[in-house]
């Protein structure tokens, strides 16, 4: 679905990235775990073909950059992120929102068939978000359009689908009903791989089951999530004294207290 073959991306004469080694199999859900500055921005616009890598080589959807039409290879990734909630038009319909997912326009513009609402309705029910058909998306709690905006981008039927910090701006009770949301999206057979960004590990739910570590740029760890979440590779990776505990099959995470 994904490989990172040494990729290094430079900017101003600034190493953004460097040795980038990484690859995503299908059927694998993965996360992508750094502090601000760590790249990991730049790592998911080079996955959506929106920046090339100075070095190295990168191949997505089975299609190696440089023998491949991105813009057609777009089409089959779907991006949600919390800037994109700000580019909706807060007056329509929630369902044409989710229709336009299919067109990948901002707005609906096109003439949708029957059908296409009958599958927006049921992606949206699929997501948990039934009551929010024929909600205008102005209307809707900040948790409730980043479900529109999965539903959009399920709307194309994407192999990768990238969560961008979803839960970005949410409380505890709307961060953990859409994380639910997307574990069970995930469990589901016909799920795209999904790669969730975030910079919080109790975020990461047992459908998750690999994480990538960057850290300035480079990737500090990979694998299976119970070997990256501990307390001694965090350490490491923060620089700090760090204790995770596992519950329910997810870890979280607290300092250390270092004053006893």
């Amino acid at each position: 679905m994904i490989e990172f073959q040494g990729v290094s991306w430079r900017r101003q004469k600034k190493e953004i990235l460097t040795d980038i080694n990484w690859q995503v199999k299908k059927g694998q859900h993965w996360a992508v775990f750094g502090l601000n500055g760590s790249g990991k921005t730049t790592l998911l616009n080079m996955v959506n073909g929106y920046i090339w890598p100075t070095t190295g080589k990168v191949t997505v959807l089975d299609k190696p950059f440089g023998k491949t039409d991105i813009r057609e290879l777009r089409k089959s990734i779907g991006w949600v992120s919390s800037s994109l909630q700000e580019r909706m038009n807060g007056r329509q319909l929630t369902q044409d929102i989710v229709v336009s997912g299919k067109y990948a326009s901002i707005g609906l513009y096109e003439e949708p068939n029957k059908e296409d609402f009958e599958i927006a309705h049921e992606i949206m029910k699929r997501l948990h978000g039934q009551h929010l058909i024929d909600r205008t998306y102005e209307t809707c709690s900040t948790g409730e359009k980043q479900r529109i905006l999965i539903a959009r981008a399920l709307m194309a039927s994407p192999q990768l689908l990238i969560l961008d910090e979803p839960s970005s701006g949410l409380d505890f009770l709307a961060r953990e009903e859409l994380m639910i949301t997307i574990n069970d999206l995930a469990s589901q057979e016909d799920a795209p791989t999904i790669i969730l960004v975030t910079h919080h590990i109790e975020e990461v739910l047992p459908e998750f089951s690999h994480a990538l570590l960057l850290q300035k740029g480079r990737v500090f760890g990979k694998g299976r999530r119970e070997d990256i979440f501990n307390s001694e590779s965090l350490s490491q990776f923060f620089e700090k004294p760090v204790q995770v505990e596992w519950s329910n099959n997810r870890a979280w995470m607290s300092l250390q207290d270092v004053t006893n």
